[in-house]
């Protein structure tokens, strides 16, 4: 739970996707072995430091729903409100603010796609991590970062405080 004033974010790319078709459509690939286990990981990890989401805005793509549906196998506190956005296939850092804007929780989850889930990490803290991979934003990366809003249209780029940065590609 997050203090009065404060919003936090929960920043995932999701977790490694599956290349075996090529005739596949982008948009329908599933996750592979390893995408399962590190999205499984990772929600163990938010449970186990208590970033439990409240809202979750993701991607329709079938490997960001499957990535949350490995998230959500973890114990949360609470079970969020799921909201699949087609604005978030593919989007560009200004379309994830903007959709991110649109969320009424105090804590919310956003699961979206690289490239743009990078550079939409990289404008929002004050201070980035120091971690090397953070500018990259591997797959099952997840940013936690907390702002000065009582809103979340009151968000503004380079105004967040990092909480935590966690890479779960399995690779660690």
């Amino acid at each position: 739970m997050t203090a009065t004033g404060i919003r936090r974010l929960i920043l995932t790319r999701h977790a490694k996707s599956a290349w075996d078709d090529p005739s596949m459509e982008d948009h329908d690939r599933p996750l592979n072995d390893r995408g399962r286990k590190s999205a499984r990981a990772l929600g163990d990890w938010l449970a186990s430091r208590g970033y439990d989401p409240e809202e979750v805005l993701c991607s329709t793509s079938r490997r960001t729903v499957e990535t949350w549906e490995r998230v959500a196998a973890a114990v949360f506190e609470t079970r969020p409100a799921l909201r699949l956005e087609d604005g978030l296939y593919h989007a560009e850092p200004d379309a994830m603010l903007d959709v991110l804007r649109s969320a009424t929780m105090n804590t919310v989850m956003v699961i979206g796609h690289n490239p743009g889930i990078a550079a939409f990490a990289a404008m929002l803290p004050e201070r980035a991590p120091l971690d090397p991979d953070f500018r990259r934003f591997p797959t099952a990366a997840t940013l936690v970062v907390d702002f000065p809003a009582d809103s979340w249209g009151d968000v503004r780029p380079e105004s967040g405080d990092v909480r935590d940065f966690v890479r779960m590609d399995g690779r660690q």
